[in-house]
């Protein structure tokens, strides 16, 4: 077994160790979710904090890690009755963004359930988790029927195996912890407020503080075991700290004036529910516990709001999660903070909740940083060098537009029967929705179709030798429940940047409604994708990502001006689309090109723009033109554009009308590599 890095050899991420601690001292937190760019320690404090969590006592033999003090009575490997208990190390169980179904929850023999009446059973991950850390990295790009399961089981602290009536229930208790890089896209709201705290996480732009990173992560490289020698005498002093926190924490008295607090704090950000409250109470106790003390003060609660809030705020997928730390402290201060708390009875500091254990006292440990010089540059910061910036030398540019209010919007699909990832867009063979038929397995059976199976069983029952009231049923016999559901897929988002579209009135209007389709694409978990053309060429502002958010930035900062390269525009979408169909051949596109149609630069640009179109037209995709063109004389250019593609065009006096969704379903047209054309 490799050995593991040191949690304590971990440097800076102080927000990081904290949250990953407290859920250590106190797994009714409710886990954490880490968020982060790449390279920042994400899963190596993760995996570090099993070695400091106590060990479980359990049944031996009982593959459901029950505990011989409270077993539980329906463990499918029970009953445990008078058992002895052995000790164990905490697990890390680790669920793969790819993993299947059956791998998650276990999986049920259904031929001898139906053969025999035989509960036989393999368990899953979470069968592996209880009682210790389900860690999935990116867990936004968790599949949609996972998170499904996810959120079952983090609810009742069990897992259900059901098929066709036959059932399997076990205890499915642990400590959820996720990391992210919210580049690739948000979580559901759902599963965002199923953690319990939220941590955001950087690299350090402290030159010494980086310097130490690359230093220690060389020295475990060269000699793993040596490494975690070093450190093992603060590794067991943190072990220490967490067993008497634990042993302290129920007699922490958490107050009147402290709910108060709590429940203020809760009221004045809006958040939903009553989860955040609960959170942040065992959240500012666990803190309490942590520095030593008996009683919850009010920096507690501050701590408990700065971790348990954040997350709990968006409102949308643009809002970036956050807390206003100025009207937290009015908000603690206006009910009673830091009048009436008790002076500190324990060993610990008092400030921000208890802090971290020192990393002084460790091997190489470089000197502290000055105050704030970990601080992470806001992320417009670099706006001004990104795709959208502005390009010099083009004649014309006006600065960026905001964008107008965006609108709820009805659906959009692409037609025909896919087969891409689950999604909530277009109709598709998924592994759930309504059963529309039947088929052999292929593989292993994980739906059955009851009625086909009886069918295919039933006029071999005298062969067979039947006897008895029951059904001989064989492996040949089993058949697939085929379903049909709905997938994601890829928007492709083609706009004009041109001055033609310089009017702020008119661009506002558009970037609200791309804006408002964004927020769809969210809502039914498909990629999108952002390319601009300007000037002299077209530029892929955003590479197809599921990070929606990523780009509505994008859009936001997009400055106008220069010619209008249309065809430019569309090759290179037909590019963009290509490549994806080489990474991903099962999910369909959907091509959105917003522009007023006139095609400038070069000889004959209109030409060219419909001969580009064509290539689009020629391999199925699915197309709508968003028509900016205003004013007393219109061309029509971009509705020509659009019979082009073979898609349909919208005004865009449609479009603010709120009326592009309607026209934007009805466009006709099939998977790639089919040539038919779409009636508008």
């Amino acid at each position: 077994m490799s050995t593991p890095y040191p949690f304590t050899a971990i440097v800076g991420q102080d927000d990081l160790r904290l949250g990953l601690l407290l859920n250590a001292v106190s797994p009714a937190v409710g886990g954490v979710l880490v968020r982060g760019e790449k390279g920042t320690a994400k899963s190596t404090a993760v995996r570090a904090l099993a070695a400091l969590m106590p060990e479980v006592s359990v049944v031996p033999g009982c593959r459901f890690s029950c505990d011989p003090a409270a077993p539980d009575p329906a463990c499918p490997d029970g009953p445990h009755e008078d058992a002895s208990g052995v000790s164990r190390a905490a697990r890390t169980v680790e669920l793969p963004v790819g993993a299947s179904e059956d791998r998650l929850v276990g999986a049920l023999d259904i031929e001898r359930a139906l053969a025999e009446g035989v509960k036989a059973f393999e368990p899953g991950l979470l069968a592996d988790a209880h009682r210790g850390i389900l860690y999935v990295d990116e867990v936004n790009l968790l599949h949609d029927h996972l998170v499904d399961l996810l959120l079952d089981a983090a609810a009742m602290g069990a897992s259900y195996v059901e098929r066709e009536g036959v059932s399997v229930r076990h205890a499915a208790r642990f400590l959820l912890v996720g990391t992210m890089n919210p580049e690739e896209g948000e979580l559901r709201p759902q599963l965002l407020d199923r953690f319990g705290l939220t941590v955001e996480v950087a690299a350090s732009r402290e030159t010494d503080q980086r310097v130490e990173v690359v230093r220690r992560r060389l020295a475990y490289e060269d000699d793993p075991a040596a490494f975690a020698a070093r450190w093992a005498d603060e590794e067991a002093e943190l072990r220490d700290r967490i067993a008497a926190a634990r042993a302290l924490l129920p007699g922490v008295r958490l107050g009147d004036l402290a709910l108060r607090q709590i429940a203020a704090t809760c009221a004045a950000f809006e958040v939903d529910g009553m989860r955040a409250d609960i959170v942040m109470a065992r959240t500012a106790t666990a803190l309490a516990a942590w520095a030593g003390r008996t009683d919850v003060l009010a920096e507690d609660v501050r701590q408990a709001a700065l971790l348990a809030l954040p997350h709990r705020r968006r409102r949308n997928p643009f809002d970036a999660p956050g807390l206003d730390e100025d009207k937290l402290d009015d908000t603690l201060e206006q009910n009673g903070g830091g009048d009436d708390d008790p002076e500190p009875d324990g060993p610990g500091d008092g400030g921000g909740g208890g802090g971290l254990p020192p990393q002084g006292d460790g091997p190489g440990t470089p000197p502290p940083p000055a105050d704030g010089a970990d601080d992470t540059p806001g992320r417009g910061g670099s706006e001004q060098s990104g795709p959208g910036a502005p390009v010099p030398g083009q004649g014309g540019e006006q600065q960026p537009v905001r964008a107008g209010e965006p609108f709820r919007t009805k659906m959009l699909s692409v037609p025909g029967l896919g087969e891409g990832a689950a999604g909530r867009r277009s109709r598709a063979r998924t592994e759930h929705g309504r059963t529309t038929g039947s088929r052999r397995p292929e593989g292993a059976l994980t739906k059955l179709h009851l009625a086909a199976t009886v069918l295919a069983a039933a006029p071999h029952q005298r062969a067979r030798g039947r006897s008895g009231r029951g059904l001989v049923v064989r492996r040949d016999d089993l058949r697939q429940a085929t379903r049909e559901g709905r997938e994601g897929n890829l928007v492709l988002f083609v706009v004009d940047a041109s001055g033609s579209m310089a009017a702020r009135q008119r661009m506002g209007a558009v970037k609200g409604a791309v804006l408002s389709l964004l927020m769809d694409a969210y809502q039914r978990r498909d990629k999108v994708g952002l390319i601009t053309f300007r000037g002299r060429d077209a530029e892929l502002a955003l590479p197809p990502t599921s990070s929606v958010d990523a780009a509505a930035a994008r859009l936001e900062s997009l400055p106008t001006g220069g010619r209008t390269p249309v065809a430019a525009g569309l090759l290179k979408a037909h590019d963009v689309l290509r490549v994806e169909r080489l990474r991903d051949p099962s999910r369909r596109a959907l091509l959105v090109v917003v522009t007023d149609g006139r095609a400038t630069g070069g000889p004959d640009p209109v030409a060219l723009a419909a001969r580009a179109a064509r290539l689009h037209a020629a391999e199925g995709i699915a197309s709508v033109v968003v028509d900016c063109e205003t004013g007393p004389v219109r061309l029509g250019l971009a509705a020509e554009l659009a019979r082009n593609l073979g898609g349909t065009a919208v005004t865009l006096d449609e479009l603010r009308a709120e009326s592009i969704a309607g026209l934007v379903k009805d466009v006709r047209g099939a998977g790639p590599g089919h040539s038919d054309r779409r009636a508008a």
